[in-house]
């Protein structure tokens, strides 16, 4: 699989996955008020978030045909 997730991208993702991970961590002590099956649902969330920016590869970025890593042609990604 190429990479097709792109520098901006990957920092997004960073925050987001941060931001989801620290959700799901406060929900679980109890310091935000949402459900219980909100913190698994954020901790999943947050770990796909983090791995495909670590990676550089989205699945459904792939199923969808989009790229956001911008590489001029005869580079390796």
């Amino acid at each position: 699989m190429d990479k097709n997730v792109g520098t901006m991208d990957k920092r997004v993702r960073t925050a987001v996955g941060a931001v989801l991970g620290t959700a799901s961590l406060a929900t679980m002590a109890g310091a935000l008020p949402l459900p219980a099956i909100a913190s698994p649902v954020l901790g999943v969330l947050s770990i796909v978030m983090l791995a495909t920016a670590a990676t550089g590869i989205c699945g459904l970025y792939s199923l969808l045909g989009i790229d956001t890593c911008s590489v001029s042609p005869g580079n390796s990604r």
